[in-house]
């Protein structure tokens, strides 16, 4: 449906634990990458964003990336980023503090980078070890592998390890600091989350009732392990302040000029999150009112 809308690329979760439980739903990530390899033909797809340093080995994920690029050949790109414990925690191991998921991101990076070679490989580094391993698929041409950023360290990280940034605001400050490391050139991804529905009212409940992690600032929510505990920090989130945060109704004005605040912050890409079960609604849309009109923001 999105790629017969118009929308030329997409991201996708991957979460083990939604946000909350009345997300309801959060499904094995390359599973549903498969099915989307099937139904597409034109549409780039990539994860936004998948952490592999803990719940899941970054020579595992290089096995699967690997996978997709040649399901996808020239269509699938790698977003990677430092997780929360919301979805690495489950295994039982100790949650490190923000800059040792860094490093351990960075070390990451090269082992993915260096098995997508397609050659046999080890590698003993100071948090990861591989042995005598080898991804007998690999496509043509290398996966892209960009990096999620909030700050302007992990912006940097993602200028001097990954070939794009990715980005959950309009941070010009992050696409400072991304070229200042580095990364001027290359791809920047930013998240837009919108909640369309037929009035701003509708919109503004659904959003409230289905994403109030919205209304929630600051690292903490990185932290918790539980989606039972976000939705206790989510009491305090008002629909006042869902509606500072997302951007809700059928205003086209409302949309577009959430999408300009990412240009206006020096992002090229903007991916649009849909809150809420009226995919097709939102869909159609964007199709009529948004995405002919997007190109007049970019110029």
């Amino acid at each position: 449906m999105a790629e017969e809308s118009g929308f030329t690329y997409a991201l996708i979760s991957d979460h083990y634990h939604p946000w909350t439980d009345k997300q309801g739903s959060s499904p094995f990530v390359w599973a549903i990458l498969g099915a989307i390899a099937t139904a597409t033909r034109r549409l780039r797809v990539g994860t936004g964003v998948t952490c592999p340093i803990m719940r899941t080995h970054p020579a595992i994920i290089a096995h699967a990336s690997a996978t997709m690029g040649c399901l996808m050949p020239g269509r699938f790109f790698l977003g990677v980023g430092s997780g929360e414990s919301l979805n690495e925690h489950i295994l039982g191991q100790a949650w490190p503090p923000p800059d040792v998921r860094q490093d351990m991101l960075e070390e990451a990076v090269t082992i993915v980078r260096l098995l997508h070679e397609g050659e046999e490989k080890s590698y003993y580094g100071k948090f990861f070890q591989v042995q005598d391993a080898r991804v007998y698929n690999v496509p043509e041409a290398p996966v892209p592998i960009y990096l999620a950023a909030a700050g302007q360290q992990a912006a940097k990280l993602a200028a001097r390890a990954g070939d794009g940034l990715i980005c959950s605001a309009p941070s010009a400050e992050s696409v400072a600091a991304f070229d200042a490391g580095g990364g001027a050139g290359k791809p920047r991804y930013g998240q837009l989350t919108v909640c369309w529905a037929k009035t701003e009212e509708e919109g503004v409940r659904t959003a409230h009732e289905l994403w109030p992690n919205a209304g929630l600032s600051g690292q903490f929510k990185n932290e918790l392990p539980r989606p039972a505990y976000l939705e206790q920090a989510c009491r305090m989130v008002t629909p006042e302040m869902i509606k500072k945060e997302i951007v809700c109704g059928p205003d086209p004005e409302l949309h577009l000029e959430g999408l300009a605040a990412f240009v206006r912050a020096g992002f090229d890409h903007v991916y649009v999150h849909q809150v809420g079960p009226d995919q097709e609604g939102f869909m159609h849309f964007y199709q009529r009112e948004i995405l002919p009109n997007a190109g007049a923001i970019a110029a």
